[in-house]
């Protein structure tokens, strides 16, 4: 049964690109059920990736509620693909599309630069702040990782300041725990050789 279910889900997970790019605006559905967009077919650094998850989730739990469409080309945008290079309309856009659901914040991430808006309608202060960010061009990877910089920006703006690395308390007790198994593993190695050394020394029982 568990077999069945994790294949179906993988048919999902596999079936899920090509039922959005027949869709009008792909990330309106994506930005229902999930907090980031990433372009079609791009190759991301995972760990750009996880960064800007870890710092989604932070910002949430400090209040700073955001979704983000990271968008690559044209193509991402479907039907809605006279928007591109227009990172802010986009941003309205979609915004606007996902009001029904959504209310917090959207930043739409293009080539040439950032959007920002709040349930569909322009934010002034946080238009202002990623306004000010150099655009981080075609790259997919620069594109993410400048995304994770708008976010900490933007809550910071609000008022939230986000734990470097953007993984709060989690990442210091995963610290904890690497250096406690670190340790262990050395001390298991020392003790070995400690008792190797000794067993040679041992005189042999006649």
């Amino acid at each position: 049964m568990v077999r069945r279910v994790a294949i179906v889900a993988a048919l999902v997970m596999l079936a899920a690109p090509a039922v959005a790019r027949a869709n009008g605006d792909p990330a309106s559905d994506y930005l229902l059920v999930q907090s980031i967009f990433l372009p079609f077919n791009a190759k991301v650094d995972p760990s750009a990736s996880k960064e800007l998850t870890d710092t989604i989730r932070a910002a949430n739990e400090k209040g700073f509620k955001v979704r983000v469409a990271v968008i690559g080309s044209r193509y991402d945008l479907g039907t809605a693909f006279s928007l591109y290079n227009n990172a802010e309309k986009y941003a309205e856009f979609l915004g606007l599309e996902l009001s029904f659901q959504y209310h917090d914040g959207l930043l739409v991430v293009m080539p040439n630069g950032y959007g920002y808006s709040v349930a569909g309608k322009p934010d002034p202060k946080g238009i202002q702040v990623v306004k000010d960010l150099p655009p981080p061009g075609k790259d997919a990877t620069a594109e993410v990782q400048g995304a994770t910089r708008a976010i900490r920006k933007l809550a910071a703006a609000s008022g939230h300041q986000l734990p470097a690395g953007g993984t709060g308390g989690g990442s210091k007790t995963r610290d904890r725990i690497t250096i406690a198994t670190g340790a262990i593993t050395l001390a298991t190695l020392l003790a070995a050789i400690v008792f190797w050394h000794r067993d040679r020394r041992r005189p042999a029982p006649e």
